[in-house]
């Protein structure tokens, strides 16, 4: 099957990018079709589920994210997390610096789990999903997040079978972290 970019457009230049596109695929009847379609273009970004065996816990960023305000208040669990930079090549350097950045841990021993889109219907958002474990002496910086970006981040250290509690109560509404505590526990536990 084949597709054609008949004209791409750059709509929305600030923080994100917002692309126009005029495509052109094939179709599963072996027609064609001509669409118009918009790419909000996040960038890649990559997560890590942490676990801190010292206590049994799995460990959490809580930080107010707007877009969810529509739900509850705006505050919310999520897996340390963050966007790749440009002048990144690895993206496991990138997921150390968040992890120092956000809640104060040095991390070693990465293991990859898995790369994924996060919402391939709107966005070209992929996420590097990776694993580590840690121990309470491995807390070496501050965390909280960076004053340059203005953010605001608490660590949650959450016992691990607290977690599976929280998971079946429909707790962590964030898709990242909702499949890293699935991986968590369908390969650690």
């Amino acid at each position: 099957m084949k597709y054609n970019i008949v004209k791409e457009e750059l709509v929305f230049d600030s923080f994100f990018k917002i692309k126009k596109a005029k495509i052109t695929h094939d179709l599963f009847d072996s027609n064609t079709i001509e669409v118009d379609r918009f790419c909000f273009e996040r960038g890649d970004s990559v997560a890590i589920v942490l676990y801190e065996k010292d206590s049994d816990s799995l460990l959490f960023t809580n930080q107010f994210r707007y877009p969810t305000i529509k739900e509850k208040d705006g505050w919310i669990l999520e897996l340390t997390a963050g966007s790749l930079e440009p002048n990144d090549k690895d993206p496991v350097y990138r997921v150390k610096k968040e992890v120092e950045e956000e809640i104060g841990y040095s991390v070693s021993d990465i293991e990859f789990i898995s790369s994924f889109f996060v919402s391939p219907g709107g966005t070209s958002e992929r996420i590097f999903l990776y694993y580590a474990e840690v121990n309470s002496s491995d807390k070496l910086f501050e965390g909280g997040g960076m004053l340059t970006e203005k953010e605001d981040i608490q660590l949650v250290k959450i016992k691990a079978k607290e977690v599976i509690n929280r998971f079946k109560k429909n707790e962590f509404r964030d898709a990242k972290t909702i499949i890293g505590i699935q991986w968590f526990l369908a390969n650690k536990i």
